[in-house]
Parts: structure tokens; C-alpha cells; sequence
């Protein structure tokens, strides 16, 4: 890992117990983007994304069953765009960015860059100067091949006036990606590394001088994030439930934690075994939490947290107090 690998010793600035939920029978809520009325959009198995209202009215959008190539597409990522549709990431065996319109109908949008399948796209998004970026969390398949800290083939792709195409190709299973507020560097969760990177964005959107912007420790694997109005990044987690936020000088603060010290044990032996497959990120340990994978912070007040996770059927929820100070 070039470094040592101790848990980070942090005390958590908000108790589990002020967590609660919002909707019900959610399948593998992993992304969740929230709206200004409180409103949610939340990613859904197989079906597209449902819709949960500010009244907690929950609509489907897209159809129970959709499949690419013969397999049941997995929406992780999602991305509302401006009139309305949804840029999703398959993470299933079928792979690519698709297309769902307000209508409920799914449509290629990317299924190949640099003719290099897109066969597990992670997370898309697009940033205020219309360019949209997409990872893919390992060329390896099946991607549990690369539940791994020696496995570096996942990919960023930008997609702007000039098409798509790979601009870094050896990240440590790519998850989820974010522009600074700024809109000159991109900072991306290398998962398997244990680290958020940080690239600068060059004026024909390349990525250049690469460098870790933080670095966390035993337990921990760093999923979704996302930027608060003060610049400060927020990462969740996945394995020890913890959720994070670190400062614009990349001082890591605890915030949310619901970790279980046996579970994280078995998934870190094995992880050093080689031996890391997928039940290792679905089965559940925390009190609360179920093994959360993204964050998205916002509401009418500003000041909501929303934790979309592998392994729940609800959103996890928790209010910053009017005094939080970071």
C-alpha cells in the first residue's frame, strides 16, 4: 500500500442515533441524488430510478426487468440531466451509460470509448461547464476479480464538444467521481487503494498532475463523495459504514459511524487472502447502516444528509445541526 495501514482513531462528530430513513422497498439504493423541495431520486435494480416525492410519494421511472446484452442492467450512478432524463451507469455484466427519458424509456447513451467496452460503468456525472464524466470500476471481469488493492485498470472517461474518450486508465477500482466547485481539478474514489485522488483538469480536459488528496485506513473503502457548499468533499465508506468528510486542505473528519469490528476483520482477511468477492460488500453488520455508497447533501434547509447503500430498501438521513462545525 506504500503506507500504514492502521484505523484512522477518529470520533464521530454525529451520533448513530440521529439517523432515520425516507422510503420503502427500495432495491439496491446505491445512488441518491437529492432536489431542492427534499424531493429524492434514487437508483433502482433492473428498473430504472424511483422518484420520492416531498410528500414521500415513491414513482417508478423506467420498467421492472430491463436487460442489456442478455443481462439485467444494475443502475449504480445516476445524473438528471437538464430536461428531466437520467444518464445512468450499468454496473451490471451488460455494461454501459444509458439513457432514461421521463417517459420511462432506455436508450444506448455509451456502451463503448476508444473501443474499450464499458462493461462496468460505475458512476456518471455531469459538471456546470457541460462536460460529462463517467468511470468504470475495472476492465476485469467479472469485477470482483478486482476486489483487490493490486489491480489498477479502472477508468475515467470525459465526454465533451470533442465526443468520449479515456483520459486515465490505472485507477484502484474507480468509483465515484467529482469536479471541484471550481471546476478545475476532479477528484475520484480509488476504492481499493483507500484514497481520493486528485487530478487537474487542463483546458482540453485532460487529467494532469495526479496526487492523493487523502488517504484513510484498515476498514475502510472510500465509495461515494460529493462536495458541500463550503468545498469540503464528503466519502462514504462501504465496508465500515463510516461517513467522512474531509476539508479543502484534506483533513479527514469523522462524521457518521456504524462500524462492526468482527465484520471489517473478515472482509480485511479477506482481502489480504485474495479471496474478496462480492458478499463481502452485500452482507450487512452495522446497527443502522447497510453498507452505504454514496452521499448527497442538501434539502430546503441546505444542512440534510442522504446515504444511498448497497444492502438497504430505505435511504439513510440525518440533519447537520444548525452550530456543525467541521
Amino acid at each position: 500500500m506504500g503506507f500504514e495501514l492502521k484505523p484512522l482513531g477518529l470520533k464521530p462528530l454525529l451520533p448513530i442515533e440521529d439517523v432515520s430513513f425516507v422510503g420503502h422497498d427500495l432495491s439496491r439504493p446505491e445512488c441518491v441524488l437529492v432536489q431542492s423541495d427534499g424531493s429524492l431520486y434514487v437508483s433502482h435494480t433492473a428498473g430504472g430510478v424511483t422518484h420520492i416525492s416531498s410528500d414521500l410519494e415513491q414513482t417508478l421511472i423506467g420498467t421492472e426487468g430491463l436487460q442489456a446484452n442478455g443481462a439485467d442492467i444494475v443502475p449504480n450512478g445516476i445524473f438528471r440531466c437538464a430536461d428531466g432524463s437520467f444518464l445512468i451507469a450499468n454496473i451490471g455484466e451488460g455494461g454501459g451509460v444509458w439513457k432514461l427519458s421521463v417517459q420511462g424509456e432506455l436508450t444506448h447513451h455509451l456502451m463503448e470509448v476508444d473501443k474499450t467496452s464499458l462493461a462496468a460503468a460505475n458512476f456518471v456525472t455531469q459538471d456546470t461547464q457541460g462536460r460529462t464524466w463517467i468511470t468504470v470500476s475495472t476492465v476485469s471481469q467479472p469485477r470482483f476479480n478486482a476486489y483487490s488493492d493490486k489491480v489498477k485498470d479502472g477508468l475515467i472517461i470525459v465526454e465533451d464538444e470533442k465526443g468520449a474518450r479515456i483520459v486515465c486508465d490505472d485507477i484502484c477500482f474507480a468509483n465515484e467521481c467529482r469536479v471541484s466547485p471550481d471546476g478545475t481539478h476532479l477528484y475520484i474514489s480509488e476504492t481499493f487503494a483507500r484514497q481520493i485522488t486528485r487530478f487537474r483538469i487542463t483546458d482540453d480536459n485532460r487529467l494532469v498532475d495526479r496526487e492523493v488528496f487523502c488517504r484513510f485506513g484498515y476498514g475502510d473503502f472510500p465509495d461515494g463523495c460529493c462536495f458541500d457548499a463550503d468545498g469540503n468533499l464528503w466519502v462514504t465508506s462501504i465496508v465500515s459504514n463510516r461517513l467522512y468528510a474531509v476539508t479543502p486542505a484534506g483533513d479527514v473528519k469523522l462524521v457518521i459511524e456504524d462500524a462492526v469490528e468482527e465484520h471489517i476483520k473478515w472482509v480485511e482477511d479477506a482481502l489480504a487472502a485474495g479471496e474478496m468477492g462480492r458478499e463481502h460488500f452485500y452482507k450487512t453488520a452495522g446497527k443502522k447502516l447497510k453498507n452505504i455508497a454514496s452521499i448527497a447533501i442538501g434539502g430546503p434547509s441546505g444542512r440534510q444528509l442522504y446515504m444511498g447503500a448497497l444492502a438497504d430498501t430505505a435511504v439513510a438521513t440525518a440533519i447537520l445541526p444548525a452550530d456543525f462545525k467541521l
